[in-house]
């Protein structure tokens, strides 16, 4: 009875490990998506501010 309930227990925090692995995965994907829009967007603006000079 207690090698079953050892076993049950290194598979659970097998498992939880793994969770915050791929929890830590997507947080840092997000914030460097985050980043890339911003980035794109100050390229949109300085593009569309410097082509009004241009035209006027």
């Amino acid at each position: 009875m207690f090698r079953p309930s050892i076993a049950a227990i290194l598979i659970s925090l097998l498992a939880l490990s793994s969770c915050a692995n791929t929890l830590r995965g997507m947080s840092r994907d997000a914030k460097e998506t985050g980043q890339a829009i911003d980035s794109s967007g100050h390229k949109v603006l300085k593009a569309g501010a410097s082509g009004n000079k241009a035209a006027q």
